[in-house]
């Protein structure tokens, strides 16, 4: 039996940033508890060249909607990116799954020969399917962020284990 495109999509993005938001609650307690800066945490990097925490959690979040609503032919939608704050995150995730909550089965399934443009008009177009879209390039993408969230986070002492970055599955 086949797996659909929307069960390997949606549910997968809800699941890992429900995880994320918790992790972000345990991130707020650890820097509350030792009196630690949050920007200590939202700024932290491994590497000068990265993106900090705060952009890594933008860019999940990102991945999450624009890959939905790729495969479902709807409006990407667009976000400032303005999150300075363990709260501005928070509503980042929270606006993020209400956006994807609103796709069903039926919107997404059947779009595996879909035609997704990456960076149209530019010298870096692409163009993939539905399917290579979603598997090749955006769960490596949205899965790279959320690992590299969690990373820092752990790096920087919040106690956080494998089972804080599943969530409930």
């Amino acid at each position: 039996m086949a797996i659909s495109l929307y069960a390997s999509s949606v549910p997968v993005f809800q699941q890992m940033l429900n995880s994320l938001d918790a992790i972000l609650s345990k991130a707020e307690a650890h820097a509350t508890e030792r009196r630690i800066e949050p920007d200590a945490l939202l700024q932290a990097r491994l590497y000068p060249d990265m993106f900090p925490f705060i952009r890594q959690v933008q860019i999940a979040a990102d991945f999450a909607r624009g890959t939905s609503a790729r495969l479902a032919g709807a409006e990407v939608p667009t976000y400032d990116g303005d999150e300075k704050t363990f709260a501005d995150l928070h509503a980042l995730i929270k606006k993020s799954l209400d956006f994807i909550n609103g796709f069903t089965a039926a919107q997404i399934d059947g779009q595996e020969s879909r035609t997704i443009v990456l960076r149209p008009g530019t010298p870096k177009e692409r163009q993939l399917t539905g399917q290579a879209y979603l598997l090749s390039y955006s769960l490596p993408q949205f899965f790279f962020h959320v690992t590299t969230a969690y990373a820092l986070l752990r790096h920087n002492g919040v106690e956080v284990g494998k089972r804080d970055y599943m969530g409930q599955y």
